[in-house]
C-alpha cells in the first residue's frame, strides 16, 4: 500500500477516535469527523464502505494497539505473575483517573451503545474483549504456577475481574468519581493475595 493511503486512512481513524470517544458513535456524524480531519467525503468512502465499517475498523485499530500494549505489559520478566497483573489494574485505575476527560477506552464508551446498533461492531468488541480476558487468564495461570496467586481457575477469575473492572469504570463515569474503581482494586488485591 502506498504511504499516502495509509496515512489518510489512519488520520481519519485517529480523528474519529478522539471525537467518538467523547461523544459516542451514534451522535457523531461523518461530516464532523471529516471536517475535523480535513478530508473530503469521497476520500472517506475510498477507505470505508459505510459508517458501520468505519466503526468496526476503529474498534479493530483500538484493540490492535491495546493488545500490543497488554502483551508488552504482561511480558514475562523477573516479576511474579501477580505483580504483572497488579500493574495492569493499577494502570487501568491510573488511566481512568488521568484520562477520564479524553474517554480513551472505547470498550467502556461504546459497548452498550453499539451492541444493539451494529452486529459487526458488536462482534469486533466481543472478540477484542475475549482476547483481553485470555491474556489476563494466562498471567493468572503464570501466577498460580509461580505461587504468587492462589489456586484459582484462570479463565473464570480473568472473566470475573475484567467484568468487575468494566462495571467499575461505567459506575465511575456515572458518579464522576473513583469509588467503584478503588473498590475494584481492593477486591482484586484480596482475591489475588495468598
Amino acid at each position: 500500500m502506498n504511504t499516502r493511503h495509509d496515512n489518510t486512512r489512519q488520520h481519519i481513524l485517529e480523528t474519529g477516535h478522539r471525537i467518538i470517544a467523547g461523544k459516542g458513535f451514534a451522535s457523531v456524524g461523518l461530516n464532523e469527523i471529516l471536517t475535523t480531519a480535513g478530508v473530503p467525503k469521497g476520500s472517506f468512502y475510498h477507505y470505508f464502505a459505510s459508517k458501520e465499517q468505519y466503526g468496526q475498523a476503529l474498534l479493530q485499530e483500538y484493540f490492535d494497539h491495546y493488545l500490543a500494549d497488554l502483551d508488552e505489559l504482561f511480558a514475562a520478566d523477573a516479576t511474579s505473575g501477580r505483580e504483572r497483573l497488579m500493574r495492569y489494574w493499577q494502570r487501568w485505575l491510573g488511566k481512568q483517573l488521568d484520562a477520564c476527560a479524553e474517554q480513551k477506552c472505547l470498550v467502556v464508551k461504546l459497548a452498550g451503545e453499539v451492541a444493539d446498533l451494529s452486529d459487526a461492531m458488536r462482534v469486533t468488541l466481543r472478540d477484542g474483549t475475549d482476547q483481553v480476558v485470555q491474556r489476563i487468564a494466562r498471567v493468572i495461570e503464570a501466577g498460580v504456577a509461580d505461587g504468587s496467586i492462589p489456586a484459582l481457575d484462570p479463565g473464570i477469575t480473568a472473566q470475573t475481574l475484567y467484568q468487575m473492572w468494566l462495571g467499575a469504570s461505567l459506575l465511575g463515569k456515572l458518579h464522576r468519581d473513583t469509588a467503584a474503581l478503588e473498590n475494584a482494586m481492593v477486591f482484586t488485591r484480596k482475591l489475588l493475595s495468598r
